[in-house]
């Protein structure tokens, strides 16, 4: 048993290595200049926008590595998820972590279930899934929160405007006034307009991160607002009338399928913990559903185990997705 010890103790000490390296080169040799940009703009746009003149000698290493990383077709997806979940990691940082989860997985599969080839699969793929589930969960938890402060921040907006401040000037308010995570994005947009951008790509920007479809109704009328006129407050006033019906009635349809939802979660995981539970009990009886021995469905190849597993799965997934889809009602 040492030696599955042992070799989860290399494989960890030499992540924790690689990902010390990163971090060193992460953080080495940047301007006070470039640390104010990146906080205000770089880090809350995905592209550094030509307006903004670049008062820096060059990046380092690690700002080289994410920017190679962030301009591919394939990570860029990576940057835009960050950036909707405000999880302070670059691209570079990301996918290292996406690795190092992979490798403890896999060694914890490799130590727990005896150097089985399949569980060490099973463990480096659940570890390549948990950071990207909690950026995702992160992601949303911070999109329902916007959501539901939205309505009083247009409260805030519109008693603002008729108090006579300009639109910046209340989103300034909304900045100084309110919670995070409303009052860190309207920061971020009063912060890029003072760095040069117009008011209607900083908060374009605000929307790229925050895909909201009552922030993109208030987006829309400030637009409309500044090229042909009109009473803003009174339009917000409407819009925060409508997204405070609409979040009262997300409530209502949240709480009525609360059962649904604790149903689609029993349905998922009872027979993976079942599972689990026999395992445990008595592994060799279990284990004969992933041996690859007679009865074969394809000789030599597929033995009926993996069937019964594969088609398990399967059926826990069509569940699973058929209760969501009946408890997702659009509003």
């Amino acid at each position: 048993m040492s030696s599955p010890i042992l070799i989860l103790v290399g494989v960890a000490a030499l992540l924790f290595m690689i990902g010390a390296g990163v971090a060193l080169l992460a953080g080495g040799g940047q301007k006070e200049v470039d640390e104010r940009l990146e906080e205000f703009v770089a880090s809350s746009t995905f592209d550094v926008q030509d307006e903004i003149v670049d008062a820096t000698d060059g990046p380092d290493v690690a700002d080289k590595l994410d920017k190679a990383l962030s301009g591919r077709n394939f990570f860029a997806p990576l940057k835009e998820r960050l950036s909707r979940s405000d999880v302070k990691l670059r691209v570079s940082e990301y996918v290292i972590l996406i690795f190092i989860s992979a490798g403890l997985g896999a060694g914890a599969g490799y130590l727990f279930f005896d150097g089985k080839l399949f569980f060490i699969l099973a463990g480096a793929l659940l570890g390549m899934r948990l950071p990207r589930m909690y950026v995702s969960f992160a992601a949303n938890r911070r999109m329902n929160t916007f959501n539901d402060q939205l309505g009083d921040t247009l409260n805030l907006w519109v008693n603002a405007l008729r108090s006579g401040y300009s639109v910046l000037q209340g989103m300034e308010t909304i900045a100084t006034e309110l919670p995070p995570p409303v009052s860190v994005e309207f920061e971020r947009v009063v912060q890029e307009v003072r760095l040069g951008l117009s008011v209607e790509q900083a908060l374009n920007n605000m929307y790229r991160r925050v895909p909201s479809e009552d922030l993109d109704l208030v987006i829309t009328a400030v637009n409309i607002q500044r090229e042909v006129g009109g009473n803003l407050a009174e339009v917000l006033d409407t819009i925060s009338f409508t997204i405070r019906e609409r979040v009262r009635i997300k409530g209502e349809i949240r709480t009525l399928t609360a059962q649904g939802r604790i149903s689609a979660w029993i349905i998922s995981l009872l027979p993976v913990a079942l599972g689990l539970l026999l395992y445990s009990i008595n592994p060799g009886y279990v284990s004969e559903l992933w041996v690859k021995e007679a009865p074969f469905i394809i000789p030599g190849i597929v033995p009926c185990g993996w069937i019964v597993l594969g088609i398990g799965a399967i059926m826990i997934g069509l569940g699973a997705f058929a209760v969501q889809k009946t408890i997702q009602i659009e509003v």
